[in-house]
């Protein structure tokens, strides 16, 4: 194998600059950001998202953001800073990583929605569509 998703992981991690909950919670306020979550719609059913995120399956993500894409989604377009979160923060800071080579100010949430659960911060039960 050519290149390791641990290798890639840590190529992201390098060029991405990740949040911690704390700071993720902190910036949910600001008009100016917005919460990505790309994990799968059956995650989202089954455990909830953070009130007020977007959601952007992960597998459309570079169609979403491309404007020249037909399934681009005006929400990219805006401006601002993007929260990129997925369950324990693997696939966030790929995708953030992605969306900032795409032109977008990106951060990854780490340790995902997992450690924001477990430091007890608010839960959506029903997730918003994309």
């Amino acid at each position: 194998m050519a290149v390791g998703y641990k290798q890639m992981l840590a190529e992201a991690d390098s060029v991405v600059q990740s949040v911690t909950v704390d700071e993720a919670a902190r910036m949910r306020d600001d008009p100016q950001v917005v919460l990505v979550d790309i994990r799968d719609p059956r995650e989202l059913e089954r455990e909830g998202m953070i009130p007020g995120a977007f959601h952007a399956p992960r597998g459309m993500l570079e169609f979403w953001i491309d404007p020249e894409s037909p399934y681009h989604k005006p929400r990219f377009a805006e401006g601002g800073t993007y929260v990129f979160y997925c369950a324990s923060g693997w696939r966030s800071l790929l995708a953030a990583r992605v969306a900032q080579e795409m032109g977008l100010d990106t951060r990854s949430l780490r340790g995902g929605f997992g450690e924001w659960r477990r430091a007890g911060q608010p839960v959506a039960e029903r997730h918003a569509k994309g």
